[in-house]
């Protein structure tokens, strides 16, 4: 897109930064909302009000907002049809059947090692970090105590475990924003981000390795394993030759994603198959499975932690991220649109304007942004859309800058003790968020393997010529 606006001063695009920050921490620290959406409003106004002072047209503002939105509309159709998909997977036992598997392969032995497998599996499963923390993170925190073990480091193994699935799922509300925001395709996306969080992983689980050697489980207490498996066993058919039919679902999204079929595609030919197979195998009606795909499944087990596992999805619990993408992407649709993201990158030209400085400047600044502003959708948005021209300009590949994105703006948000994600587990596992933060290991290990790649020059990738500039470099 031709750009032929005049670039604002340093000064106004200063201005207009440091006034979504303050009201960021008006916002979360002194009125103590979470609920920034008004605060984006507030920062668009506020932004709009002085261009137009300064004599940018009105026309750039409309034109960034569409652009804004226009990049906004896939990824949150996408969200939409996760927000379909999850209960049918449910319903027709997929999600329940992992669960019930996942949980009998616990080892007492070595319970940290196991409990963040287990997280990770269920987040990944479910792209749901908050439900993995929610259960299966009670349900360890409570084993805990019975081995003697510390709280604050199990709840360290399963923030570690359950963020896995915020960052690789793709039934992930983040990580489908940062493949939006960056303009990367989702499963490449992912595949990129294996390259940081994988090696993340094996660090953490080497260090729930050696801190768990010292701690027996001969008096492991599994009551509240045991209940859930024994809800999950009640409500649903976990037979072998069930679970086979519930998992092909699964099976289809994996297979589209090897085939590189658009995630949409995916969502919606999983979530259909996975319709008709509950309404065959479970006994649901058309009727009730089109309440469980628009408003989320429902069950009544007698088990408060089943009931509480289960109970979630429905294209409307995806409004509240669908709004707020939307806002922030029209906020960064103005300040790309308007040139203000080039005149703040110009003024750190000295910081892009190599692929290394670059990576290093952009997670930190995810990092700043998410212990500012106390959301990781914000930190996912403004730096991976302020940074995307640099990336460009660089000729790196989209999906190191998507990668980037949630190298810093996914895995620390559990660390900020007063954002959403560090006062839901604190809550959660009922530990407080600086006493798990030292174990929390992979939260600070993936962004430390990003540096380390930066500065060493492995896995950034550069973008492939396109047919016509090969043809001209053969012509020389």
């Amino acid at each position: 897109m031709e750009n032929n606006y005049k670039k604002p001063s340093l000064g106004v695009a200063v201005l207009s930064v440091l006034f979504l920050f303050a009201v960021l921490v008006i916002q979360v620290i002194v009125v103590g909302s979470p609920d920034i959406h008004l605060t984006l409003v507030f920062s668009i106004a506020f932004t709009t009000i002085l261009l137009l002072l300064t004599g940018t047209p009105w026309k750039a503002v409309e034109e960034g907002i569409m652009h804004g939105c226009k990049i906004a509309t896939m990824p949150m159709m996408i969200l939409m049809f996760i927000g379909m998909l999850i209960p049918t997977l449910i319903a027709c036992g997929t999600i329940p059947a992992l669960i019930y598997y996942g949980l009998k392969i616990i080892s007492p032995s070595i319970f940290l090692l196991t409990a963040a497998l287990i997280c990770s599996i269920a987040s990944i499963c479910t792209g749901s970090s908050w439900t993995t923390g929610g259960t299966f993170g009670v349900a360890f925190m409570g084993i805990s105590m019975g081995l003697g073990i510390p709280l604050p480091i199990t709840a360290g193994a399963v923030v570690s475990g359950a963020v896995i699935g915020d960052k690789l799922s793709p039934l992930s509300d983040s990580t489908n924003l940062a493949a939006g925001v960056t303009e990367t395709n989702l499963f490449t996306h992912i595949r990129s981000m294996l390259f940081t969080t994988i090696p993340a992983f094996i660090i953490s689980l080497i260090v729930y390795t050696i801190l768990g050697i010292k701690y027996s489980a001969d008096s492991i207490d599994t009551t509240t394993v045991d209940q859930i498996m024994s809800g999950i066993a009640a409500n649903f058919n976990i037979s072998a030759g069930y679970v086979i039919l519930a998992l092909i679902p699964l099976a289809i999204i994996i297979f589209m994603a090897i085939k590189k079929i658009h995630a949409l595609a995916a969502m919606v030919s999983a979530s259909l198959v996975a319709m008709f197979i509950a309404m065959i195998a479970q006994g649901y009606s058309i009727v009730e499975m089109m309440s469980f795909m628009n408003y989320g499944f429902t069950i009544e087990t007698g088990a408060v932690d089943v009931d509480s596992l289960l109970n979630r999805g429905g294209i409307q619990s995806m409004m509240w991220t669908l709004s707020l993408g939307y806002l922030g992407l029209s906020f960064g649709g103005i300040l790309e649109i308007s040139r203000i993201m080039e005149r703040l990158i110009d003024s750190m030209s000295a910081l892009t304007n190599k692929a290394r400085n670059l990576i290093i400047t952009h997670l930190i600044s995810s990092i700043i942004v998410n212990f500012i502003s106390a959301s990781q959708y914000v930190a996912i948005i403004i730096p991976g859309r302020m940074y995307l021209p640099a990336y460009k300009k660089l000729g790196l590949r989209s999906d190191v800058a998507s990668r980037t994105t949630e190298d810093a703006g996914t895995v620390t948000s559990p660390l900020v003790p007063w954002g959403l994600c560090g006062v839901f587990f604190a809550g959660a596992l009922g530990v407080a968020t600086l006493d798990y933060l030292p174990y929390a290991v992979l939260c600070y290990a993936t962004p430390l393997v990003a540096a380390f790649y930066a500065i060493i020059n492995k896995f950034i990738w550069l973008e492939e010529p396109k047919e016509e500039d090969k043809k001209v470099l053969e012509a020389k």
